[in-house]
């Protein structure tokens, strides 16, 4: 008898390209359902939060939905959740953008600007660095999407995904994680900054993975199969 397909729910707080990120799961073939409502946060098996523009209207959308508490209530049951450009910041403590903003504090660290004389926002393609958690001479098998041959990640949201490759940003603002062991890449622009991320079962990506082609296709596949294996919880 046929598994039932992992129930990942896209959430609607109305900031956000829903439709595009949904079409990007279709064209892997995964099934993935936009919804503003708690239940179905509270019930999907994995979750995917999205987002365009300013934080401090994110969270307080967020809030007027009643999402927040679903949200928290998801990832402390250790199900996989997966932050896209804004909603890689929105899982940090708090932002710096227009006033100081409370996050969903679900890792620990801040969202600061760029640096004055950098043009914002950081806008176009730029390489994914692997951080440098992970033991050396471990080399990447073949079939993996962008770059040159490099150490593989320690993260399945990144396997096959060579260091260096290519992916797509539009962003004024970076996360600062207090814990650079959830940093699985960082992107140079001005400094190197946090541009993949995970902390257990929680993963976040400041590049639009339907905007990066193959390497954001191969991301998003990858999560999809870490809801499928059930990990991490």
């Amino acid at each position: 008898m046929a598994t039932a397909a992992p129930d990942i729910v896209i959430i609607d707080y109305g900031m956000g390209n829903l439709r595009n990120v949904q079409k990007a799961f279709e064209h892997i073939g995964v099934l993935a359902r936009i919804s503003s409502r708690t239940q179905d946060v509270t019930q999907a098996d994995a979750l995917v939060l999205p987002g365009v523009g300013a934080f401090g209207d994110a969270m307080a959308h967020l809030g007027q939905g009643g999402l927040i508490g679903s949200i928290c209530q998801s990832v402390s049951e250790g199900k996989p959740l997966l932050g896209i450009c804004l909603g890689l910041q929105l899982l940090f403590d708090e932002s710096e953008e227009m006033g100081t903003h409370r996050g969903l504090g679900i890792i620990r660290g801040r969202v600061v600007r760029f640096a004055p004389g950098l043009k914002v926002p950081h806008i176009g393609w730029n390489q994914l660095q692997f951080a440098g958690h992970r033991a050396a001479g471990d080399a990447a098998g073949g079939g993996a999407a962008g770059g040159t041959a490099a150490p593989r990640s320690p993260s399945p949201l990144l396997h096959g995904i060579r260091d260096g490759s290519y992916a797509y940003f539009v962003h004024s603002y970076h996360a600062v994680a207090d814990d650079p062991t959830c940093v699985l890449a960082t992107t140079d622009y001005g400094l190197a900054f946090a541009s993949v991320v995970q902390q257990r079962n929680v993963f976040g990506a400041q590049p639009h993975p339907e905007k990066s082609q193959e390497v954001g296709l191969r991301l998003l596949s990858n999560f999809a199969a870490i809801v499928e294996r059930g990990e991490p919880r």
